[in-house]
């Protein structure tokens, strides 16, 4: 018998669990921290490492006293959070900046100087990630960051994903190059790929901008997977935690990755974890790269199999800015939405609010409804998001499909599915296949099953989850519904390549011009 700590870091708030290897979830707490955003910025993101590490600090308490247990029988502690989200670091490892999170896009025109210089230099690992560089990824925000701090340059020692600045401030450790590095998070947002070389050449990133002079340098560190040992918890942090000093911290990766470990996610199975956006983690046997797929990693969601990872940039924030509008909130305006039928609202969503993650990677969109009349209500345009998500995420799994992914199973994780049965009913019908749903919440339980791996209380990633993942509740496709989804994903298909793609004559360059417009009104306020 073996208990740990599974710790979550998510976008507004960290979850800790403290799991036993035979009771199962014992306890959990959450603490919330803020998100910086700017209105008259929409692009901008960022967090506190500060306000970060201080709530972890008051959830692990919270969740060891919960669980009735002294905190030093916690054997293990692991810990996964949002992607990218980098932070500059000094020495010492003393954070020059806030987080730029997974969320924030100011680094749109670095992505595509990224991307053009991959393709005119014939950087081989572009097509590793889809072909698109993304603004949400490491180097597109770092050389955001490095123009826009030109006073801070001097002090910049390095830069850090969120999953591994954590566990190395857990483990106390102060040198830059002793920082084990996930290969979750390089391999997927820093096009680190050890067939071809690691990290692109400085030669590479100095014909992107000079500015990444000495850069390479400095982001060096060994790459590995999670089941490979970060450090051990220092006794600054064992105090904080109110546990054990010297248990063993893993290797950390990103919360979707971990999520659909703990979702029970299998060779050739593919998982929608449904938060306030949508990461898709797929588990494959063969490599299959895939145009617009922003990542397929060796190592990265299993430490033996191949990750493959897409997604959309908002969903449940999507829903949550329709409630806002309204004055109310989405359990509240989710009231009766079982009651409609497929396609009855006569609206056609497309759920670009925060750009296109996959299979676009353009973060120069935004949302589209069309087909409103004078009686449409907000629960209208609620219900055309949800199905808006569902076709959104049918058009990333058929280019897979066309790619040569095979998928078994699709599963609704993250953090909506367990809420919202309408949600997944309807992912059912628009996907036309079954949809698996865990019974419980898996927040956090893939943290524990790589920390059980560290206390040595299972030998594979498999026999933690046969002993510890829930079982799925399974949705499966209604047949007049799914007929009228098929009609409606055609107009969906139109409307998505039409609108989404920059160099359509038609209509591509219409969002980014009403993007643009908005941009330099703001900038005269």
């Amino acid at each position: 018998m073996a208990i740990v700590a599974g710790v979550d870091f998510g976008t507004l708030s960290v979850r800790v669990s403290i799991v036993d290897s035979e009771r199962g979830l014992l306890a959990t707490a959450l603490a919330e921290y803020p998100l910086h955003r700017k209105r008259e910025d929409p692009e901008y993101a960022t967090q506190s490492h500060d306000d970060q590490m201080r709530a972890l600090a008051s959830a692990t308490r919270e969740a060891v006293h919960k669980a009735h247990i002294p905190g030093d029988q916690v054997q293990a502690l692991a810990v996964d959070t949002t992607g990218s989200s980098v932070i500059p670091v000094g020495k010492n490892l003393e954070p020059l900046d806030e987080y730029y999170l997974w969320c924030d896009h100011r680094a749109k025109a670095e992505a595509v100087e990224i991307t053009e210089a991959a393709h005119r230099e014939g950087l081989r690992a572009i097509q590793w990630c889809g072909g698109v560089y993304s603004s949400e990824w490491g180097f597109s925000k770092l050389l955001h960051w490095l123009r826009h701090n030109p006073s801070k340059r001097a002090d910049f020692v390095s830069a850090f994903e969120h999953c591994d600045m954590a566990a190395a401030t857990l483990c106390g450790i102060t040198d830059p190059r002793k920082v084990k590095r996930s290969v979750c998070a390089m391999g997927h947002k820093w096009l680190w790929n050890p067939d071809l070389g690691g990290l692109p050449s400085e030669e590479f990133l100095l014909k992107v901008d000079p500015l990444f002079a000495g850069v390479r340098e400095k982001l060096q560190g060994e790459c590995v997977t999670s089941d490979q040992i970060a450090g051990k918890l220092s006794a600054f942090w064992a105090e904080k935690l109110a546990l054990k000093a010297g248990i063993p911290i893993p290797v950390g990766a990103f919360d979707a990755h971990w999520d659909a470990i703990g979702a029970g996610c299998r060779t050739e199975d593919m998982v929608n974890v449904v938060g306030t956006s949508t990461c898709i983690i797929g588990i494959t046997p063969s490599v299959n790269l895939v145009p617009g797929v922003c990542g397929v990693v060796q190592g990265s969601v299993h430490p033996r199999r191949t990750g493959i990872e897409a997604g959309l940039s908002a969903v449940g924030d999507i829903f949550n800015a329709i409630a806002s509008r309204t004055g109310t909130e989405v359990a509240t305006l989710s009231l009766g939405l079982e009651k409609y039928q497929a396609g009855q609202t006569g609206l056609l969503r497309m759920t670009w609010d925060n750009g296109d993650r996959t299979v676009l990677v353009n973060p120069n969109l935004r949302g589209i409804t069309v087909g409103w009349n004078l009686q449409s209500t907000a629960q209208d345009e609620l219900f055309a998001a949800i199905e808006g998500t569902a076709f959104h995420t049918r058009i990333i799994l058929d280019r897979m499909a066309e790619h040569g992914v095979n998928i078994k199973r699709v599963i609704n994780a993250g953090g909506i599915p367990q809420k919202n049965n309408v949600l997944n009913q309807i992912y059912a019908n628009v996907l036309g296949r079954p949809v698996l749903v865990p019974s419980r919440s898996v927040v956090s339980l893939g943290s524990a099953i790589f920390a059980f791996l560290a206390a040595g209380a299972f030998k594979t990633v498999e026999e933690a989850q046969d002993k510890i993942c829930p079982e799925h509740a399974v949705f499966t496709p209604e047949n007049a519904a799914e007929r009228v989804y098929h009609t409606l994903y055609a107009l969906y298909q139109k409307l998505y390549f039409a609108f989404g793609q920059p160099r359509d004559a038609r209509f591509g360059d219409i969002l980014p011009t009403l993007i643009q417009v908005a941009e330099r009104a703001n900038a005269h306020d």
